[in-house]
């Protein structure tokens, strides 16, 4: 019995080259990691997901963490804490980049704003043409609707759309939601999760928690 696609296979989808999985094709990109099996799907290929990572540089040291089964649409993009601009003068021009006589102020004399990492959990669908804000968490199985703008962080099983990006639902009710959050079933290996799809899918939970380890 075949255990799934290669997490290593950037185009794991024969015949449609417009999906691919984002582990391999972000290897060696500083500061950006990516769980198995988290796709992008561009019809100009996946290899463009790495445009979408806007104003990242290394100095900054934020990383961009993307966990497992995370399902990614055309144009998402991320923008990173590189995008952003002092405010502590008169002025947000930023004229140290210039030199030539602008930088006359240390960058360590300026204060950047910083608001960390931005991190999204595992099992999260994000819609066509989301754009997600520096430093936002976005939590373990939760939708954000196309075009949303998120600019907060998103509670684990929440439904988000607009901008900015609200709750407008659960996905379901507490209890359930601790419990799958208890389960964690993306953490399993490749074979467990595979017995498991059924359960997965059809969303019978008392099935799902049949399989987890030490059941």
């Amino acid at each position: 019995m075949p255990f799934g696609p290669n997490p290593m296979d950037p185009h794991p989808m024969k015949g449609h080259p417009r999906v691919g999985f984002l582990k391999p094709l972000l290897a060696g990109v500083s500061n950006v990691e990516v769980g198995d099996y988290s796709y992008y799907d561009d019809p100009g290929g996946p290899e463009r997901f790495r445009d979408n990572i806007l104003y990242h540089f290394d100095f900054t040291g934020d990383r961009l963490v993307i966990g497992r089964f995370c399902a990614i649409a055309w144009g998402t993009r991320f923008i990173m804490n590189g995008a952003n601009h002092a405010q502590g003068g008169v002025s947000t021009y930023p004229f140290n980049i210039f030199g030539q006589g602008w930088d006359s102020v240390p960058l360590d004399q300026i204060s950047f704003p910083h608001k960390g990492d931005t991190v999204v959990g595992n099992d999260v669908w994000i819609g066509y043409e989301a754009l997600v804000m520096p430093g936002v968490r976005i939590g373990d199985g939760s939708i954000v609707a196309a075009r949303s703008v998120v600019t907060a962080d998103v509670p684990p099983y929440a439904v988000v759309a607009g901008n900015p990006a609200r709750v407008v639902k659960m996905r379901f009710p507490e209890a359930m939601v601790a419990r799958l959050l208890e389960l964690r079933w993306w953490d399993w290996e490749v074979e467990r999760i595979t017995r498991a799809i059924p359960a997965i899918m059809t969303g019978d939970l008392d099935a799902l928690a049949g399989f987890a380890p030490g059941a």
